[in-house]
């Protein structure tokens, strides 16, 4: 690993994780009170594990954009791929704020739809840059249809 590619994809990491940490505090009010009295699918996962697997999440995604921001953002298939990755991660965080904090299963519900069809829009991105960014995102795109499954079905029980 290059030292440009150390310090971008690390400091893609680092934004990933303020994105995260922004989501644990807008579920701050929803997790303790709201959350809990919730009728849940069979397959909804623990809080806990639910947060790991967000910071694996939020990892991956930046290593992967710090590998196409190493190709240098005056490249214009570059800059492509980081808007997408950028909008998706607002996307990803507003997910959050909608249904923790708002207590918007179903507002919550289009945004992730929303947000998958821009992650796979920015793996197409990736893969032009660099196909091993592109598949760093595939678990992430996985985890975000589970997480419409799950939300789906956290509308659908309590509606």
């Amino acid at each position: 690993m290059t030292k440009k590619l150390f310090i971008r994809s690390s400091f893609a990491v680092g934004i990933c994780l303020v994105f995260g940490f922004m989501g644990i505090i807008a579920t701050q009010t929803g997790i303790t009170e709201w959350y809990p009295s919730l009728l849940k699918p069979w397959f909804h996962i623990e809080v806990e594990l639910f947060s790991i697997i967000w910071i694996l999440m939020y990892v991956l995604m930046g290593v992967a954009a710090g590998i196409v921001w190493s190709k240098g953002f005056y490249h214009k298939w570059v800059k492509t791929a980081l808007y997408h990755f950028l909008f998706q991660l607002l996307l990803n965080g507003f997910w959050f704020l909608l249904f923790f904090a708002l207590e918007k299963p179903f507002l919550a519900l289009l945004d992730l739809i929303t947000l998958f069809i821009l992650v796979v829009f920015t793996i197409r991105w990736f893969r032009i840059v660099n196909i091993r960014a592109a598949y760093l995102l595939t678990p992430y795109a996985a985890w975000v249809l589970f997480m419409i499954a799950i939300n789906f079905e956290i509308w659908r029980l309590n509606s």
